[in-house]
């Protein structure tokens, strides 16, 4: 059965966090701008607190988690609709607990780690109290772990970590890291990586340098140089077992790019409102942008950009829901992940352009919306690698034809056609 409806009472409390979002929220994207990663001083907390009350009332609280780890157990469909919503803002995710990179590290501490582990890690993560950071990628190997070589080493019941990291985003102003070593280089790295949880203050963890994105002072970014010198962790750091490494992080990088989708929508959503708001207010030449074919153009391809990636989007999060494995839904994951990029870059583009030179002004959001764009390109594995994925995912369900010849060639489908009605063809040679 085919429904694309929201039940009735969720779509009440998505009713309720739009209206939330838009009055109470969003105001903190412009008085406190790229701080909602950052521990709450006493004048923040006196305003973030209270609202993070206000989503626990409602129920809505770290929805992207089960009951029995501290969430609402909506299931990734229901986060999807609420992520809309909380893609307009840079505060949002934090206010309702579900930010990034916070929601993986999050599902992977609550699956693979140990009772301890998820009271000293997950319980307070999931109060909003602190943040992580996942650090995995390396300044030479980019994209592709197996060049990873940042080691842990056994030292009695220690381990000693060795090596660089870059990009481990928030690590600055995250409590503890999940960083992913290499603990046996004599096999194969999908059977000799591991990951680790460290606290961030543990002897020997220096962030060298944090890098920003296009727009941002340098040295203000948050995105971390680490240099792990000599890190002395013992063994029940070890996250989900030495050499499970690799089927950790699909796990994690899985639910990572879809949620990354899902606020994506929030966030092209509203480039569209502010193109066509701009669109009906604006004349020039003598009629309203609307008014122009060009404008016009923008809007109808938007729109359906949009649309057609949303509905991919909530099928994807149905998928995961119905099958709970990551893996069986790991094409049409891709899938998503590589449209996201496009379309969020495709729209705040049009709508920069609908708003002139006033649209590439710091006064307005679109730069900052394509400067997001290409880091969704990116992060959690780049745009190439992923296409690469889909089609070997989809190849699977198909097969070489028998000869020579395509399946679908003409000349003999109609031979085959013709000799399975040729009483039928007879009887029509007969009667003229």
């Amino acid at each position: 059965m085919w429904d694309f409806q929201t039940d009735p009472q969720y779509q009440e409390l998505l009713d309720w966090a739009d209206d939330f979002v838009r009055d109470d929220v969003e105001p903190l994207d412009l008085i406190w701008p790229h701080l909602q990663f950052t521990p709450l001083d006493e004048k923040r907390r006196s305003v973030v607190d209270p609202l993070k009350e206000r989503v626990r009332e409602k129920g809505l609280w770290a929805t992207h988690l089960g009951p029995e780890h501290g969430g609402q157990g909506y299931g990734q469909l229901k986060l999807a609709l609420l992520n809309e919503i909380l893609g307009r803002s840079q505060w949002a995710p934090v206010i309702f607990g579900c930010q990034a990179p916070d929601t993986g590290n999050a599902e992977i501490i609550a699956q693979f780690g140990t009772h301890e582990q998820k009271e000293r890690y997950l319980r307070p993560l999931l109060d909003g109290e602190l943040f992580s950071s996942y650090s995995m990628t390396e300044p030479q190997g980019g994209s592709d772990p197996t060049q990873f070589t940042t080691s842990a080493v056994r030292d009695g019941d220690d381990w000693v970590i060795n090596g660089w990291k870059y990009f481990s985003s928030n690590a600055s102003t995250a409590a503890f890291l999940i960083v992913m070593v290499v603990t046996n280089p004599d096999v194969s790295p999908y059977q000799g990586m591991s990951m680790f949880l460290l606290p961030t203050d543990t002897p020997g963890v220096h962030i060298v340098r944090n890098a920003g994105l296009h727009g941002e002072a340098e040295g203000q970014g948050s995105h971390a140089l680490i240099h792990y010198d000599d890190v002395r962790v013992p063994d029940t750091a070890l996250l989900g077992g030495e050499g499970q490494a690799f089927a950790i992080a699909q796990t994690r990088l899985g639910g990572g790019r879809i949620h990354h989708a899902m606020r994506t929508i929030g966030l092209a959503q509203k480039a569209m409102d502010m193109m066509c708001e701009r669109a009906l207010s604006r004349e020039t030449a003598g009629s309203l942008l609307s008014d122009k074919q060009a404008v016009q153009a923008f809007i109808a391809d938007s729109y359906a950009q949009l649309v057609q990636f949303r509905l991919l989007v909530l099928y994807t999060a149905w998928e995961i829901d119905e099958y709970d494995d990551y893996k069986r839904v790991r094409k049409d994951i891709a899938t998503v992940k590589v449209l996201m990029p496009t379309v969020l870059h495709d729209i705040a583009w049009r709508a920069m352009q609908v708003h002139g030179a006033l649209g590439v002004t710091n006064e307005m959001p679109f730069l900052g919306m394509v400067t997001a764009a290409g880091v969704m390109g990116l992060a959690d594995g780049p745009t190439e690698v992923h296409k690469t994925t889909v089609a070997k995912q989809v190849l699977r369900g198909y097969r070489a034809s028998d000869d020579v010849w395509p399946t679908e060639w003409t000349p003999r489908k109609r031979d085959a056609a013709r000799a399975r009605f040729a009483e039928y063809l007879d009887l029509e040679v007969g009667n003229q």
